[in-house]
């Protein structure tokens, strides 16, 4: 793809752009941020951190440095070809891990009901994404995650399936490997360290070895042979992951000869300033320190290859994002309106500005960052 064009014209001023509620507010646990109204076409995204001296620049900067970094290098974040269809159907989840974006616990109600799960399986087989993307929480946990499955399966979609590990060894569950192979899912699984103490630390007390036993009845399913079986690290605390292909190999070495272990690839993501996340920078005084690394890394290679440009996050209740962060943002797509799935097709949507925040950050640092690890 060629450089893109300089940005158009620039965006309205903030008394113009500011809309937001005590709802969003609330929910929005990086700092408040607030988003600004579409205009025709696409969004402008302005964000407004709460606290200006949080997002560690000046508060006249603070409308979204994320673009500011764009603008510096002459690009423009837009929407691509559509490529995946990333569905987000609740926030119930069998763990509570200290990095979550998504905010996931066992007490979390918000689930997809049926008549959202229906509507979004009917726009799948009428547009026949390439990819399904299913997540959560702990997407197996929705009553319609097996009619979503083999839905997409039955419209001809790769279907991804977004597994903590742990799930497969509740009672409930150990049904799953067995299941996913027989519909060849691919599966992407959260293993954030080969050694028990950093994912115990990460993901709770016990989820390591509970890993392990899940991995090897994948293995003994197909998984890591025949079917993908892809791991995902992000780094315990405020830095940035190692290089992909590195530690891919390290984590091939030890699983293998550690606990016979085999997989197909590793995902390497950055921690997202948001969420528990976010909670757990400020709580330790890490948060400017941590937002100056990630602008100081941006990569404008990266730009490109964002998950952004070529995804459609749903959320539980139908509503779409440009990706599952500012889906936990509230950062809606809108078109004088909130728009739904079934208000889209991929090809309306190709071109659209895509909204933005400081959080964005996060996926162009570096070697960058998406669903499916580094981008450059």
């Amino acid at each position: 793809m060629s450089e893109p064009p300089a940005r158009g014209s620039p965006s309205r001023s903030a008394s113009d752009n500011l809309k937001h509620s005590a709802e969003d507010e609330a929910r929005l646990t990086s700092g408040a941020l607030r988003l600004g109204e579409p205009r025709a076409g696409g969004a402008i995204p302005v964000i407004f951190p709460e606290h200006p001296s949080d997002a560690g620049f000046p508060a006249i900067e603070n409308m979204n440095r994320f673009e500011s970094k764009l603008d510096e290098h002459h690009l423009v974040l837009r929407r691509g070809q559509f490529q995946t269809l990333q569905i987000n159907v609740g926030r119930k989840c069998n763990q509570t891990c200290r990095h979550c974006h998504v905010d996931a616990a066992p007490w979390r109600t918000e689930m997809m009901p049926a008549e959202v799960a229906r509507r979004v399986g009917e726009w799948i087989r009428e547009h026949r994404p390439p990819v399904v993307d299913i997540t959560g929480g702990a997407p197996e946990l929705s009553e319609h995650f097996r009619s979503l499955v083999e839905t997409a399966r039955e419209a001809g979609c790769h279907v991804i399936d977004r597994n903590n590990l742990t799930i497969i060894e509740t009672v409930a569950f150990g049904w799953l490997p067995d299941y996913l192979a027989r519909h060849e899912v691919e599966v992407v699984a959260s293993l954030p360290c080969y050694s028990a103490g950093n994912v115990d630390a990460q993901r709770g007390d016990g989820v390591f070895e509970k890993s392990i036993s899940a991995l090897k009845k994948l293995n003994a399913a197909g998984y890591g042979s025949r079917l993908p079986l892809n791991l995902v690290y992000n780094p315990l605390g405020p830095k940035l992951p190692p290089p992909q292909a590195e530690l891919e190999a390290d984590y091939k070495v030890e699983l293998r000869q550690r606990y016979g272990i085999e997989f197909t690839r590793l995902f390497t993501l950055t921690n997202q300033p948001i969420a528990r996340f976010a909670a757990d920078l400020r709580a330790h005084g890490q948060w400017d320190a941590y937002m100056e690394l990630l602008a100081n890394s941006f990569n404008p290679a990266t730009v490109e290859g964002l998950m952004c440009r070529s995804t459609i996050s749903v959320g539980w209740m139908g509503e779409v994002f440009d990706c599952d962060f500012n889906q936990m943002l509230n950062m809606q797509m809108r078109n004088g309106k909130p728009l739904f799935l079934w208000d889209v097709t991929p090809a309306r949507l190709e071109g659209w500005d895509i909204q933005s925040g400081g959080h964005c950050l996060a996926c162009t640092a570096g070697c960058g960052s998406s669903c499916t690890g580094a981008v450059v």
